[in-house]
């Protein structure tokens, strides 16, 4: 029971302090599944973060709960579900309490934009961790620029670019191909 309530509190601070969705978290993932707990693995939570992108619904939600469910089966996986939604339901109800009365305030504007630059800059550091992580020969290069010209120029879906590397992964580990 104990680890049961340390999951959900983990997974209630990221809730509560990771801003601008599945990929602003994963820093905040890293350091509480990782390095403070080590209910995984930087390779595991890659896994179950790459599942939580894959599967309809909120990037967030979904890595949460497939992170508790790894751990403790179905109840942890609705333990750590409840934890990283539960700030965000607390948060939305007084946020839309009070914040038409003064979304035309020039502070809460300038907070607004200050949040988005923050968030901005912890995605690119996720994005820069992940690259070096997990891009570790030429075709990872050569896979990792076409999904992002494919997704970020050509407008493709990113569930065809993610099942396209996946076959493309699997074919190159048929053919033998050596991923460092």
């Amino acid at each position: 029971m104990r680890e049961l309530w340390v999951m959900f509190a983990a997974f209630f601070r990221i809730g509560l302090f990771t801003f601008g969705g599945g990929y602003a978290m994963l820093p905040m993932l890293q350091r509480e599944v990782v390095n403070r707990y080590q209910w995984a693995t930087d390779e595991e939570l890659m896994d179950c973060y790459a599942i939580g992108q894959c599967t309809p619904g909120v990037i967030a939600v979904n890595t949460a709960t497939y992170v508790g469910y790894r751990r403790r089966g179905v109840i942890g996986g609705i333990v750590t579900t409840l934890g990283v939604i539960t700030p965000s339901l607390i948060i939305i109800t007084l946020i839309g309490a009070l914040l038409a009365r003064y979304m035309d305030n020039a502070y809460v504007v300038k907070a607004f934009a200050g949040i988005r630059v923050a968030v901005s800059a912890l995605i690119t550091a996720s994005v820069i961790k992940l690259f070096k992580k997990n891009v570790k020969d030429v075709w990872g290069i050569a896979l990792c620029v076409l999904a992002f010209l494919f997704v970020a120029i050509l407008g493709a879906s990113p569930v065809y670019v993610t099942v396209g590397s996946a076959l493309f992964g699997f074919i190159m580990g048929k053919a033998g191909v050596k991923h460092d």
